[in-house]
């Protein structure tokens, strides 16, 4: 500090930047040697000497012994004692159990710091903010194996709370009845190391898999609509939950948060999602009683795809098509008269044929999850924008950069902490996780 004031008594400016983190450092300096006289343990008076080991005998106290640990004021010594078994000659630390720091070189702060900017950027990009920020020197591995670490047990807690679920043990969630809640399901490629693609055919006949699909949901609510009858989603409403694993495990998942949203006291129930079928497949056992909707943008998806193999490369006849097609059959929620027009479509190419015998089951298949009208007229939305976002900004812009490739283990561990934080929940998890 007397360096900087002397140095703009000789120049007449003052650097307030440099300040600053001269002030800070300094700060953390103090800091760091206060923490490190207040952990410095005492000996053990002469009746707690001993302590129980896990193969059943007695550790007795050996020493203090110093550890370095990094914390949020910077680097301390922890002077703490050690206990060792004769019998098993295993060591125990019961001051690291305290402190939360047991095999660990940080403190829980700085765990905390590392968790929330590896879920939220690459791992490289969490150590630059956390010495930017923080005046914290960690590495890309520290911050990758804390967060992912951090993942994992929030992970383990959710599949306790998922088991409790099927064994029909979840808590009765209280509250003012919910008027709509709304739950969405989607799914999008994550990029894997090779070894998790391992004999899955990817989407190209021929070549192997270079993805791996992260089942997402999401959960809101709706009470309200605009002067043109409109939904209005319910302004941070939104919470998530996803996981690459099988549709079934994704069910269960998927109910829990619904449950713990309030579907129990929801007055009206709906689920939508595309045409997927294992979306569906989940809908009926896991919600039943809910309004099925199809995504109407996406049911528009598969007719201009449609118009595209009738009309190559002529795109007045394929608005034409749409126009009737769309506007007059699907958007008005005439489904069986929309597959009755694509079944009379008669084509010589194979392909052409195969594309509307397709597209025709596909409308077949929804037709009444696609009554458009009659959703518009109970105020509900009509289309799957929420969760199709979600798959871009909780998964896509974490998991999906450029040169990314996940192990599963890795990738569903940060989907956990992403999902938890975004939802709002990480300071809940934080405190349990202190009490545990």
């Amino acid at each position: 500090m007397r360096v900087i004031f002397s140095a703009r008594r000789k120049t007449g400016c003052l650097d307030l930047e440099a300040i600053e983190i001269a002030v800070r450092s300094a700060m953390h300096h103090a800091g760091a040697a206060a923490l490190t006289e207040l952990l410095r343990f005492p000996v053990p008076a002469a009746d707690q000497r001993t302590l129980a080991c896990p193969c059943g005998h007695q550790a007795s106290y050996q020493e203090l012994r110093s550890k370095p640990v990094l914390t949020a004021v910077g680097q301390v010594n922890i002077s703490r004692p050690y206990y060792l078994c004769p019998h098993c000659h295993i060591g125990q630390f019961p001051a690291d159990v305290e402190l939360d720091i047991e095999n660990a070189g940080v403190s829980p702060g700085v765990s905390r710091m590392q968790a929330v900017v590896g879920q939220e950027a690459p791992f490289d990009h969490g150590r630059q903010q956390m010495k930017l920020l923080a005046d914290l020197e960690v590495t890309t591995k520290a911050v990758e194996r804390t967060a992912e670490a951090i993942g994992e047990d929030i992970a383990v807690r959710e599949q306790q709370e998922i088991q409790r679920g099927v064994q029909l043990d979840l808590p009765m969630v209280v509250g003012e009845p919910i008027p709509i809640l709304y739950i969405q399901m989607d799914g999008t490629g994550v990029p894997v190391v090779k070894k998790e693609t391992a004999g899955r055919q990817g989407k190209t006949d021929g070549q192997p898999a270079h993805t791996r699909e992260v089942k997402l949901g999401c959960v809101f609510t709706q009470t309200r609509w605009d002067e043109e009858g409109y939904p209005i989603r319910d302004p941070d409403s939104t919470t998530y939950t996803g996981a690459i694993e099988t549709a079934e495990e994704f069910g269960k998942r998927i109910y829990l948060e619904a449950w713990k949203r309030g579907w129990s006291r929801a007055e009206k129930k709906v689920v939508m999602g595309d045409g997927a079928e294992w979306i569906w497949n989940l809908a009926e056992p896991y919600f039943p009683g809910a309004v099925q909707i199809v995504d109407l943008y996406h049911a528009r998806q598969h007719l201009w795809e449609l118009a595209r193999k009738l009309y190559p490369n002529d795109e007045v006849n394929q608005k034409t098509w749409i126009k009737v097609h769309q506007r007059r059959l699907l958007d008005k929620g005439k489904i069986e008269k929309l597959v009755g027009a694509l079944r009379s479509i008669v084509s010589t190419n194979t392909e052409v044929a195969e594309k509307i015998r397709t597209e025709a089951d596909y409308f077949e298949r929804n037709a009444q999850r696609m009554r458009y009208p009659k959703y518009r007229r109970q105020h509900l939305f009509v289309g799957s924008g929420v969760i199709e976002a979600g798959c871009k900004t909780v998964i896509g812009s974490r998991l999906k950069q450029s040169g990314m490739f996940w192990t599963l283990r890795g990738a569903n561990a940060i989907i956990a902490l992403r999902c938890c934080h975004l939802n709002g929940r990480f300071e809940d998890y934080w405190g349990a996780r202190r009490a545990a």
